[in-house]
């Protein structure tokens, strides 16, 4: 049995629909924290249970119980802003430990390191520690940076025809998508990988790189402007956004600019059986010019 936290979720949810081409629905089972957000799949046929990570308990209606029977479990990293995430991936953890799972994969990031000036690059860290000191056999997805957050990390470019950054370095821009697909290869491989697993795009363009891009497929000049971290931060504030959230996304640049995306590696296009989506096909997929009225 598979069993897939997160699927009402982009990645997770994607990671199902694939493991469904290739599996009966029999063999897969959900875990979620509103079942009926996930109706989709009970109509399918899959089992979906009912788990959240910061209500482990014990006894019946537990996070352990409703990983019984994983051969393999597949743990999509919390996203809860407010949340101790560290803590929550312990409870899962644990939950897992406590049901006897077989293998836990957990989708982590090319940037963990208990260094990373990028806040969810030390919890991945952490997160794969946990899983180390766990007893449990264990696989980490480290997916490059997803691709579809260059729509906001390189900032209104379209209409401004400048990416301005607070600080540059190269990022794998990788696609959720297929880094799902890449998941669910792993999940219904013979073998298994021990550890960090690496899953990146091909290359890894600053996004002075991506601004050049960008000036090829739009057919106008659009450059990339450093500006003072400082400044950029006041700039964000100044628009609107809260300054906690200004600044955890300030961490994104200067980890790219500390080489922390930098790395790239052949292992998802293996998995895949063919090239990962390129930086030059997500930009293509964006209207050149902005939509009317904005």
């Amino acid at each position: 049995m598979i069993t897939v936290t997160g699927a009402t979720g982009a990645l997770n949810g994607a990671t199902v629909d694939h493991l469904l081409e290739r599996l009966p629905a029999s063999e897969v089972t959900v875990v979620v924290r509103d079942p009926d957000r996930a109706r989709h799949l009970a109509d399918r046929g899959v089992a979906v249970r009912r788990g959240d990570y910061a209500d482990p308990r014990s006894g019946a209606g537990s996070l352990a119980e409703a990983f019984a029977g994983a051969d393999q479990l597949l743990l999509v990293s919390s996203n809860d802003p407010g949340g101790d995430t560290v803590q929550l991936h312990r409870n899962a953890v644990e939950a897992a430990a406590t049901a006897g799972v077989g293998r836990v994969l957990y989708t982590s990031h090319q940037g963990a390191a208990a260094d990373s000036p990028f806040g969810p690059g030390r919890v991945h860290a952490a997160t794969e520690d946990l899983l180390a000191d766990s007893g449990l056999p264990w696989t980490s997805l480290r997916n490059g940076f997803y691709a579809h957050s260059l729509a906001w990390l390189a900032g209104p470019w379209r209409e401004t025809g400048v990416v301005t950054v607070p600080a540059d370095g190269p990022v794998s821009w990788t696609t959720r998508d297929d880094a799902a697909q890449a998941a669910a290869v792993v999940l219904l491989a013979d073998d298994h990988v021990d550890g960090p697993l690496t899953l990146t795009a091909t290359e890894a363009p600053t996004f002075a790189d991506v601004a050049d891009l960008a000036s090829e497929l739009s057919g106008r000049t659009v450059t990339c402007e450093v500006v003072d971290p400082e400044r950029w931060l006041a700039d964000q504030v100044a628009a609107g956004r809260p300054e906690h959230v200004a600044r955890f996304t300030l961490g994104m640049y200067l980890a790219a600019a500390g080489g922390f995306f930098a790395g790239t590696d052949p292992a998802l296009g293996r998995l895949l059986g063919r090239p990962p989506t390129s930086v030059r096909e997500v930009l293509a997929q964006v209207p050149p010019n902005p939509p009317p009225g904005r």
